[in-house]
């Protein structure tokens, strides 16, 4: 990924962001610490991070079972012609979705949502189907919810295998 200005992120914004995704309450003075620069180049490396769309914000990670909503699910929509979820509602009626992701398949959206209970859970799914379709995942538990973004030595240029008889145009 590279900035506006097309400069490549560099070793040192790869640690700064690293840093930040395990931590984002650290001062300027502890980020520079940790990688290398005073506290004036840390947050001006932040600034140009942010105002290149590369840190996108900043938050609060919440347990939803610590505030009562012990209970989780993926639950994959197919909406029906004329009632698509996203068209016809706000979010602000569905307050127990924690993410909306708009699909390319046989389902339009899947969303990640939080519960009580399991009448919560029913409550929620006879209010989401009046939009169409639904299959419901309960999560039983989460190996890797919030992986931190460590690709500096990901190569992204791919190049396609030598195969006879297939183009690399095709």
């Amino acid at each position: 990924m590279a900035l506006q200005s097309e400069r490549p992120l560099d070793s040192t914004d790869w640690n700064i962001l690293r840093e930040l995704q395990q931590d984002a309450r650290l001062s300027s003075n502890e980020l520079g610490r940790r990688v290398g620069l005073s506290a004036p180049a840390a947050a001006e490396r932040i600034r140009k991070l942010e105002a290149a769309g590369v840190i996108t914000g900043y938050s609060a990670q919440i347990d939803p079972a610590k505030i009562g909503m012990p209970l989780l699910a993926l639950i994959y929509l197919h909406c029906d012609h004329g009632s698509c979820l996203l068209r016809t509602s706000k979010l602000e009626e569905f307050p127990e979705v924690l993410e909306l992701h708009k699909l390319s398949g046989s389902h339009c959206a899947v969303l990640k949502v939080a519960f009580a209970s399991m009448q919560h859970l029913e409550t929620f799914n006879h209010r989401l189907s009046a939009h169409g379709a639904l299959v419901v995942n309960l999560i039983t538990s989460s190996v890797l919810s919030q992986r931190i973004i460590d690709w500096e030595q990901f190569d992204t240029n791919f190049e396609l295998p030598d195969y006879p008889g297939w183009s690399k145009q095709d």
